[in-house]
């Protein structure tokens, strides 16, 4: 069993939600994204999202461009985060879903890079820029090794496209709550809840919720209907504060961050 759907089964049972962080790998390096991920297991994080850096993201914010860029500008490879997540499969058993462009698998070829993903230790993969309409290669190629690909679900996705997307995607359902891109915010919209419901009655896939989902009080109403919970944006400019501290320190205040995050989350 893929350790996305083992994780989920083992929350269900326990009536939790998941608490899923997001990393960019290599920011500020690639030394304190595996540092990080292990605090982030300690304190109780369910799920990794590992942001591969690319040069055009289309669905992310300003916080994550940016740590993509300060990642990218350090000379920041795929092989080299590949080599991180099997370093860090010697001591953790943390499921990983990597954010990662399609312009990347394509470059690698979607065979040999699924392959050396699994190898690697890597979980699944979210690839925003490929429509589901257009992703059977790489959705086949991964089904047929018990790899997830987790598709995305908006607020402004018709009904005829979500049934199409319940239906393929694997491992969890990412539901962006807003209309828009990543970032901090103050205020979750009106109808995140009721939509999240909508899903719920047409899939039993579990639907994991991000984009703006920003302090302990969204994650804690998140974590109230959803069976996963996505923080990024508030964890990288916790992570972009502390940068110029010693990587100890930066561990510990971020790690606080991500402690508060799953107490509100699992409420």
């Amino acid at each position: 069993m893929n350790r996305i759907d083992k994780k989920f089964y083992e929350l269900k049972s326990k009536k939790k939600p998941a608490f899923i962080p997001f990393l960019t790998a290599g920011d500020p390096d690639l030394k304190t994204t595996k540092a990080l991920i292990l605090e982030f297991e300690k304190r109780g994080a369910d799920i990794i999202e590992l942001g591969i850096p690319f040069s055009d993201p289309i669905a992310d914010g300003p916080t994550i461009q940016a740590s993509y860029y300060r990642a990218l500008v350090k000379g920041v490879k795929v092989a080299q985060i590949l080599d991180m997540v099997s370093e860090l499969r010697k001591e953790s058993v943390i499921p990983i879903v990597s954010m990662v462009s399609y312009s990347t698998v394509y470059k690698m070829g979607c065979l040999n890079f699924i392959e050396k993903a699994i190898k690697a230790g890597l979980d699944g993969l979210t690839i925003p820029d490929l429509p589901v309409e257009e992703n059977n290669e790489v959705f086949e190629l991964a089904k047929n090794r018990d790899f997830k690909i987790v598709f995305f679900v908006a607020p402004t996705t018709t009904d005829m496209r979500m049934a199409l997307i319940t239906e393929k995607s694997q491992g969890f359902l990412y539901y962006i709550s807003v209309v828009g891109i990543t970032g901090v915010r103050d205020k979750l919209p009106d109808d995140v809840m009721q939509n999240i419901n909508k899903l719920k009655s047409i899939t039993n896939t579990p639907i994991a919720v991000g984009f703006g989902v920003s302090t302990p009080e969204h994650a804690r109403m998140i974590g109230k209907v959803a069976d996963g919970v996505i923080v990024g944006s508030a964890i990288i400019n916790e992570i972009e504060k502390y940068s110029g501290e010693s990587t100890r320190k930066l561990i510990k205040y971020v790690g606080e961050l991500v402690g508060k995050l799953i107490t509100g989350a699992k409420g």
